[in-house]
């Protein structure tokens, strides 16, 4: 019995040797983001600058990347990094890259250069257009690096995307065309990517078919989409689920909806290589909006706020004043709170240092048993 209790101290002291080494200093880590700034055409810069680099207990938004949508011309685009970039707070490198800004295309990468580094500009996946019997808007996607990354073959393809809107058939079945396009370049890309899917999906639930193909098992699973908090059901109208609802904090329609996401391939769970900063085993909170097991949080959102507009004072997340400016931005429109979640490269120890830890790490154990 003690000699078993022995050989356990070892293995693990060996498995927590291995996870310092794994989360060492150094750690290449990003903050993604997608937000849907409500039909914006320009102007809310100091609202805009507070809701992003805004801070309240320590906390703050501060992202790398943001998947942004409805941007209505490359003006607005303009107005917004300037806005960022000269934000109290901000590193001022902030960079846009987007297609065509056009009735079919509202989606736009915003990014930080000190951070990310791009191949190339966006690419279309997938082209919209008023027919019932299409998707609305363009799908792009773009790949980046992240700057210190030790493995400069990786690359990330970020999707953004905004699909139609509404809960009719025909809706749901022109997300469903979104979805199989996106999950199709998805199965497409090659064994050195990851990739994130960001944007404002306009579903109700995850039991809909177009969030079933971007999420489900099939034949080729190369593509397939994991949501980071683990949290399916029936979102609409639904207070179980109000730490992830998304829209509306202006209360025009309350805050009663999760249509707004991040998900992540399989490859980003894994604990090899580029990795989410939480554990999506574990659904999220169902009685707090700090949840210690997710990095993944809806910027503004504690929870208080179901079918109403967004709680200002008061709000333990963000206080008065964030809350108000994301309010603010999501004025006139009836808009969207911002969804964020970090992501880091795992540091892998040299196979020499993984030796000499396991020869350590034995040799401590012998002399354990010795003096026992």
């Amino acid at each position: 019995m003690l000699h078993g209790n022995r050989r356990k101290v070892t293995v693990g002291l060996v498995a927590v040797s291995l996870s310092i080494l794994s989360t060492s200093a150094g750690a290449q880590q990003v903050r993604i983001a997608t937000w849907n700034v409500s039909n914006y055409a320009g102007g809310r810069a100091a609202d805009i600058q507070n809701a992003v680099y805004g801070s309240f207990e320590g906390r703050s938004m501060s992202p790398d990347v943001i998947l942004g949508q409805e941007f209505r011309s490359s003006a607005a685009v303009g107005e917004f990094v300037n806005a960022l970039n000269s934000a109290t707070g901000s590193p001022g490198d902030w960079v846009a890259k987007f297609g065509t800004l056009n009735a079919t295309n509202d989606s736009v990468f915003f990014y930080r250069s000190s951070k990310v580094t791009t191949f190339g500009d966006p690419l279309r996946i997938a082209t919209g257009s008023t027919s019932d019997t299409n998707q609305p808007r363009d799908t792009y996607r773009l790949d980046v690096g992240l700057v210190g990354d030790p493995d400069a073959s990786r690359r990330l393809a970020l999707y953004n995307v905004h699909m139609k809107s509404g809960g009719s058939g025909e809706d749901v079945q022109r997300r469903q065309i979104e979805a199989q396009r996106i999950r199709e370049n998805a199965n497409s890309l090659g064994s050195n990517y990851e990739f994130i899917l960001g944007g404002d999906f306009n579903m109700q639930s995850s039991s809909q078919q177009p969030y079933q193909t971007l999420t489900g098992s099939a034949t080729d699973n190369r593509g397939r989409f994991f949501d980071p908090i683990n949290t399916p059901g029936s979102w609409d109208n639904n207070d179980a689920y109000r730490f992830v609802h998304t829209q509306d904090p202006s209360g025009q329609g309350g805050m009663d909806s999760r249509y707004d996401f991040l998900l992540g391939g399989a490859s980003l769970f894994d604990g090899v290589g580029l990795d989410y900063v939480g554990d999506r085993s574990k659904p999220y909170s169902t009685t707090t909006w700090n949840d210690p097991n997710h990095s993944y949080r809806v910027w503004g959102n504690d929870g208080t706020s179901f079918n109403s507009t967004l709680r200002t004072t008061g709000n333990s997340m963000v206080g008065a004043s964030i809350a108000q400016s994301l309010i603010n931005v999501a004025t006139p429109s009836g808009g969207h709170l911002p969804v964020f979640m970090d992501v880091r490269v795992q540091a892998v120890p040299e196979p020499g240092t993984l030796a000499a830890v396991g020869v350590g790490l034995v040799a401590l154990a012998r002399r354990r048993r010795k003096r026992s």
